[in-house]
């Protein structure tokens, strides 16, 4: 295996949820393994567009309410029209909300579940048919959790949705692999970001975590960024429908 099998020069990544944390991260990442990046994001993500741009890729905004799917045509024209092609799709964006599960509301359940999975697999959906028409393959991601494995607590909804983007990561990968497209998944440990806000700041949950983590800390952004360039590159061709966990060991203990 050489170096150039990471090598993205000339492709076009789709992340949405890019305006921080994470998605952020993995947009830089990319962009600095050559991808022009597409960020799907409710505002304008200047930081993150700000960075791709001096990494030397193109950025394009597109702003989307991801919420619903009736954006999605849009976001698939935007990034053709104005970059000719798709080649990586990253489905990062998603919210949590976080309660008992004796008294979560219907609310926060299908806010969730709308973001975390529905439109998840709509874009995917939309990426792949455009996959197709190109003819030559390529790389969904979707952002997993530590709760595609776990039950977690006070987050059914959370838990649910992160589930369910385990397993439509297999069915999609079965369905779409004769055509070269290869769907996998990233299943982030406790990262410090504003999703993890709560529990950092809750010092008895804090250390607890961090007890269990073998690697002793939490996670951060560029934790993320080698495993989404190796699943977006052609060394990752054939690796199809697997989550992999980036934890620091928190699933090995």
């Amino acid at each position: 295996m050489t170096n150039n099998q990471f090598e993205l020069t000339g492709k076009v990544a789709v992340v949405t949820g890019c305006g921080g944390g994470l998605g952020q991260g993995m947009a830089l990442a990319l962009a600095n393994a050559g991808c022009d990046i597409v960020g799907v994001t409710t505002s304008s993500p200047d930081d993150t567009m700000e960075k791709v741009t001096q990494a030397g890729r193109q950025f394009i905004s597109v702003q989307a309410d991801l919420t619903y799917t009736k954006d999605i045509p849009s976001i698939i024209e935007q990034a053709v029209d104005k970059l000719g092609q798709m080649d990586i799709l990253v489905n990062n964006a998603g919210i949590i909300r976080r309660n008992a599960a004796i008294e979560f509301s219907e609310q926060d359940w299908d806010d969730v579940m709308d973001i975390n999975l529905r439109t998840a697999f709509f874009l995917s959906q939309a990426v792949a048919r455009q996959f197709i028409r190109q003819g030559s393959g390529g790389k969904i991601i979707n952002i997993a959790s530590m709760l595609s494995f776990q039950g977690g607590i006070h987050v059914p909804s959370y838990t649910a949705s992160k589930s369910g983007i385990a397993g439509i990561t297999r069915a999609m990968a079965n369905e779409w692999a004769h055509h070269g497209i290869n769907v996998n998944a990233i299943a982030p440990g406790y990262m410090a970001t504003k999703n993890t806000q709560a529990l950092r700041s809750d010092d008895q949950r804090n250390q607890a975590i961090l007890d269990r983590i073998p690697a002793g800390r939490w996670g951060t952004p560029d934790d993320l960024a080698g495993p989404c360039v190796f699943l977006s590159s052609q060394a990752s061709n054939y690796i199809n429908g697997y989550t992999i966990a980036v934890d620091g060991g928190w699933l090995a203990r």
